[in-house]
């Protein structure tokens, strides 16, 4: 599962709508996002409510705390709402440690009300826990001890009476409402493949529950199965994160393909660089690099998977060759190709394309004194390994060969051994 976060807007989005299919239950919410592009004149001739309505206000960029941080800011005319935006857009803020321009705001009605309620369901590995509070808000946190918890396997139907320990202690009269709520709630979210999903608060307008506060995160390995039903949904970079031009490159590749195919670069003068088959071996090869004590030097992150074809493949391994052989300072590098064990990647046909790539950066890999070592296993892999042997050969470049027989750790010890080593 790949969770993926989407902004309150699109959450908001997707659970009206199909909770309406799902449990009849027809959310009384609207919302309407401002970016850049903006056009206020158009935005409330398509949503007539903004001129009609006090609003509420917020950055839309995947923190929290934005009422903690006074970001959000309440009965508004769309008047202030657009001043509000104005003074704030394209301005940098500093949020968990991170500092990034805001250029996304939801607005919404705003909707005075006395009681806040909490409601958060998360996948986990062998069913779902689903979290309920009579006190929500921003003190969650703090009355944490009041907030009740269940576990439903993933073979159990989420029935009424499943639910009605988190709402045994409500006064009966909205009792079955709410109870009504989160199992609607829910039959959303598994409809939907959401991993995570969080409204704190939600309350009661006339009797109906209404989300205030919304957070939720996609499976987006089930896009292929959900495209329609999400619609044109946004998977947003984390904030403070800003793609440079390399890696929004190989994020364009990723998006046209039915393979993955990831590369974020960690220092642009480390002198280990990976490209790695499946992401659990990628993540053992970076880990491995800094229990070793060479975290520092690994230049990126990269991962290959799902039976990327030999031109994806190509492209990508360019990428990765380029990046590992800038601005060369006369000393040894290490570029680690392969990873795993594959269980139904041609490990030859993979190899093709990254062979093709090689040759087309011998002077690079040459002037940047790269060592190469290659490790995998999995179908047609003696023939993709004596394809590399032979290019060693070809090229001239240091380039050792190893199959599944040699530990993937094994094999970052041995290529940092190498390029620590004196000239």
């Amino acid at each position: 599962m790949a969770r993926k976060k989407i902004r309150e807007y699109d959450s908001k989005r997707l659970l009206k709508e199909h909770l309406k299919r799902l449990a009849n239950i027809d959310l009384q919410i609207c919302s309407a996002q401002i970016n850049q592009s903006t056009d206020f004149a158009e935005l409330t001739n398509n949503e007539p409510w903004l001129s009609s309505t006090r609003l509420v206000v917020k950055p839309d960029m995947l923190f929290g705390k934005r009422g903690k941080s006074g970001l959000v800011a309440l009965n508004l005319d769309l008047a202030q709402v657009a001043e509000f935006v104005k003074q704030r857009l394209g301005v940098q803020v500093e949020m968990g440690g991170c500092k990034a321009p805001i250029t996304t705001f939801i607005v919404e009605p705003f909707v005075p009300h006395d009681q806040e309620y909490y409601l958060s369901i998360v996948s986990e590995r062998l069913g779902c826990t689903i979290s309920f509070s009579e006190c929500g808000g921003i003190e969650i946190e703090e009355n944490w001890d009041k907030v009740k918890t269940i576990f439903l396997p993933t073979e159990k139907t989420f029935t009424l009476e499943a639910c009605a320990p988190l709402i045994a202690t409500l006064p009966l009269e909205i009792r079955g409402k709410i109870g009504d709520f989160i199992m609607g709630v829910f039959n959303v979210f598994q409809d939907l493949d959401f991993s995570f999903l969080e409204m704190n608060p939600f309350t009661l307008v006339n009797g109906e529950p209404y989300p205030l506060d919304m957070r939720g995160e996609l499976d987006d390995t089930a896009a292929f199965k959900n495209f329609k039903k999400w619609g044109n949904i946004e998977f947003p970079l984390p904030f403070g994160r800003v793609l440079n031009p390399t890696e929004s490159f190989v994020h364009s590749l990723d998006e046209k393909t039915s393979a993955s195919l990831k590369f974020t670069v960690l220092n642009p003068k480390g002198r280990i660089w990976t490209m790695v088959a499946g992401g659990g071996a990628s993540v053992i090869y970076a880990d491995t690099v800094g229990d070793l004590g060479y975290a520092s030097e690994l230049g990126n992150y990269a991962e290959y998977s799902g039976a990327p074809n030999e031109e994806e493949v190509l492209q990508y391994a360019r990428v990765v060759i380029d990046c590992a052989t800038s601005v060369p300072d006369g000393r040894k590098r290490a570029l680690l190709i392969g990873g795993g064990i594959a269980n139904f990647t041609d490990v030859a046909a993979t190899f093709n394309g990254i062979i093709r790539a090689l040759r087309e950066k011998e002077s690079k890999l040459k002037a940047a004194r790269m060592h190469i070592y290659v490790r995998r296993g999995g179908p047609n892999y003696q023939t993709g390994l004596t394809k590399m042997r032979a290019l060693g050969e070809e090229l001239g470049v240091p380039l050792e060969v190893f199959g599944p027989e040699a530990t993937m750790t094994g094999i970052c010890k041995q290529a940092i051994e190498c390029i620590m080593s004196a000239a």
